[in-house]
């Protein structure tokens, strides 16, 4: 005799009482009592109780199990419904002691332990909801974007230069030939602005920079996305806001896994605030010289934008050229009156980072177009434009006024749920020292 279809946990509160009803899943929890066994069963859609006779034999926690019972109605039970008059059957051999109680509501181990015990601590609950909140982040991304007309495409992870500093790259022998891991898609996905004109991207991308710090990784997610036929870097920044909103929507809508994480989820406001680089280091009391803001520097600006704005986003526009890639857009006022701090500042740029809850989250601009800006701009660098020619023939035939922005997935996630180290949030983190599991 068949046994019946599976039945996910979070359906069983919908099964007629008194109906046999099939799980399938892991043995979250086993508590032996006088009178009876409680079985909590675990799968992808959450938990699920299973009553059993006093001294029944229930596999170690973490085994994989298929639990066949009556759906009983008890308000006690989660949902209101359990599994009675159940048998359960182990799919494999007993699981082995599992290094942390993952029953537990709070999954209280050193980073190094979830790291170096990735795929099983992973199975938390409360762990697991922080990357079903990245994945709802990217349905909101896509959705977005397809909505406002974008394609989405995939460009190589393998190239023949490097894209933004030749000292930051991860070289591969490729058949005898040099080659390095991507850092950006930022080539490709210029060139096919010619060809698609709105154009988006998730996918790796790899940083051999020595960062040892709570928000750096060598390699990491990236939500690119590139658009043409645009005025300037607002532009680029009025899109960026639509794909904030879409992906804060999916994730309101992943209640569970808000609730699971305890995520205060950001309301992104119609207009992002937005401050010039000038003003913001007169507003932190750098120097008016300096080229980047330091770490301190945007918690202070975030704090600004959330007493001021009552915003968890702002936006700082104009970084000098000195600090921006060869193929950014210089600075052309976009339409208003330069502030005191703007007038004494060096060379800006048509670019922006976009700061939230006080950490850059994203960087984005308006980029170069014509094939002429680029030949001065590489010239400029003291390289020769003809190194670059796979990249220029796109712009030798005609490229639309253009930019884009990128953003980090696991930095997104790691200042949502406010994690201490995005390490926490990242599925199989790869930095300096960790290359396994």
């Amino acid at each position: 005799m068949r046994t019946p279809p599976r039945t996910l946990c979070h359906h069983l509160t919908t099964a007629t009482p008194g109906t046999t009803v099939t799980l399938e899943g892991w043995v979250h929890r086993r508590r032996e009592l006088a009178r009876v066994t409680f079985l909590v069963l675990r799968d992808r859609s959450g938990l699920a109780q299973v009553v059993l006779p006093a001294g029944t034999p229930v596999p170690p926690e973490e085994t994989t199990v298929r639990v066949t019972g009556t759906a009983t109605a008890n308000e006690q039970a989660p949902g209101g419904v359990e599994v009675t008059d159940a048998t359960v059957e182990a799919l494999t051999e007993p699981a082995a002691t599992p290094p942390a109680e993952l029953w537990r509501p709070a999954l209280d181990v050193s980073l190094p332990t979830l790291l170096d015990h990735a795929p099983v601590l992973w199975r938390h609950p409360a762990q697991r909801a922080r990357w079903e909140l990245a994945a709802a982040s990217l349905r909101g991304f896509r959705a977005t974007l397809d909505g406002l007309g974008f394609t989405e495409v995939a460009t190589p992870k393998l190239v023949a230069s490097a894209t933004e500093s030749g000292a930051n790259v991860f070289p591969v022998d490729y058949f005898g030939r040099p080659a390095y891991l991507a850092q950006s898609p930022q080539f490709h996905k210029q060139q096919l602005v010619g060809v698609f004109e709105r154009v988006y991207e998730v996918g790796p991308v790899f940083r051999a920079e020595p960062h040892d710090t709570v928000r750096h990784l060598a390699e990491y997610r990236s939500l690119d996305v590139e658009l043409g036929f645009i005025r300037d870097h607002h532009d680029v920044l009025a899109v960026l806001r639509e794909v904030l909103a879409g992906m804060v929507e999916a994730i309101r809508a992943q209640g569970s896994a808000v609730e699971r994480t305890g995520a205060v989820v950001p309301d992104v406001p119609e207009r992002i605030p937005v401050i010039h680089f000038a003003d913001a280091l007169r507003l932190v009391g750098a120097p008016a010289d300096e080229p980047d803001l330091a770490p301190e520097h945007e918690r202070a600006l975030g704090a600004w934008a959330l007493a001021e704005h009552g915003s968890d986003f702002v936006a700082v526009e104009g970084y000098p050229m000195a600090k921006r890639p060869f193929y950014t857009h210089p600075w052309t006022g976009a339409g208003r009156r330069r502030s005191a701090s703007e007038a004494e500042a060096p060379e800006g740029s048509n670019s922006f980072d976009l700061l939230f809850r006080g950490l850059e989250l994203v960087t984005g601009g308006q980029r170069l177009h014509r094939e002429s800006e680029y030949d001065a701009a590489i010239r400029a660098r003291g390289e020769d434009p003809a190194d670059y020619a796979s990249y220029l023939q796109a712009f030798r035939h005609g490229m639309p006024p253009h930019g884009g922005f990128a953003i980090g997935l696991e930095r997104w996630v790691a200042r949502l749920v406010e994690a201490a180290n995005v390490r926490e949030v990242t599925l199989f983190p790869r930095d300096l020292h960790r290359l396994t599991p």
